[in-house]
């Protein structure tokens, strides 16, 4: 089956991948732009997935420094070569990331970072709120494994909806970047300043306001 050139063009401005990559996937999914999408997706998983294992090293270190000065992130980002750590597309991916910090507060990269004490605590607290709700006990704990992955969601960074593009989690994002760039990628640490911190204080909206800044 013959392959719009417009077709080819418009997957790879949506997804990021290689021509021949979009020509492919448009051929095996009879020219559907979305279906084509899914197919590299599925593909960039398992191409992330075989690179994770590789040594990087190299990167960048990113900074967000929010208008005014009230919040400021530093963020390591490694990739295998010093070649790709000075591309325009690695260099963005750390902005996004380092902008994605500043806006959702995440506290951990990943969900193996998190103390199992701190795990353990929680589910105390959630499993208390199911019991206080007068949920039935023998369907707790499976209610409690549920609300567990919110705690995850909301404090690791990997697991966070994109505030870019909440379809996505940042765990997503990252395999796409991987897979597009062909190196292994890894979102090692991140440090996070808020004016303030600890004192009272007004709360903002800071995921607003980043995404006014970044919509300007």
């Amino acid at each position: 089956m013959a392959v719009d050139a417009k077709a080819v063009k418009e997957l790879r401005e949506r997804t990021g991948a290689g021509m021949l990559d979009c020509k492919k996937a448009l051929e095996e999914a009879n020219n559907d732009i979305t279906k084509a999408a899914e197919l590299l997706r599925e593909k960039g998983l398992a191409a992330a997935a075989n690179k994770a294992g590789r040594v990087a090293t190299e990167g960048t270190v990113e900074s967000y420094i929010h208008a005014g000065g009230r919040i400021g992130v530093l963020v390591e980002i490694n990739c295998e070569t010093d070649f790709v750590g000075k591309t325009d597309s690695f260099k963005e991916f750390a902005r996004d990331i380092a902008m994605q910090i500043a806006a959702a507060n995440p506290l951990y990269v990943r969900r193996e970072e998190v103390p199992a004490a701190d795990v353990e605590k929680e589910k105390e607290i959630l499993k208390a709120q199911a019991l206080n709700e007068g949920k039935p006990e023998k369907i707790v704990e499976k209610m409690v494994e549920g609300r567990i992955s919110k705690f995850y969601e909301e404090f690791c960074l990997l697991e966070q909806p994109f505030v870019k593009d909440p379809d996505k989690t940042i765990s997503q994002l990252l395999n796409e970047k991987i897979s597009t760039i062909g190196e292994n990628i890894s979102i090692r640490r991140f440090v996070r300043f808020e004016l303030g911190e600890g004192l009272e204080k007004k709360v903002d909206n800071f995921v607003e306001e980043v995404m006014a800044q970044v919509n300007q």
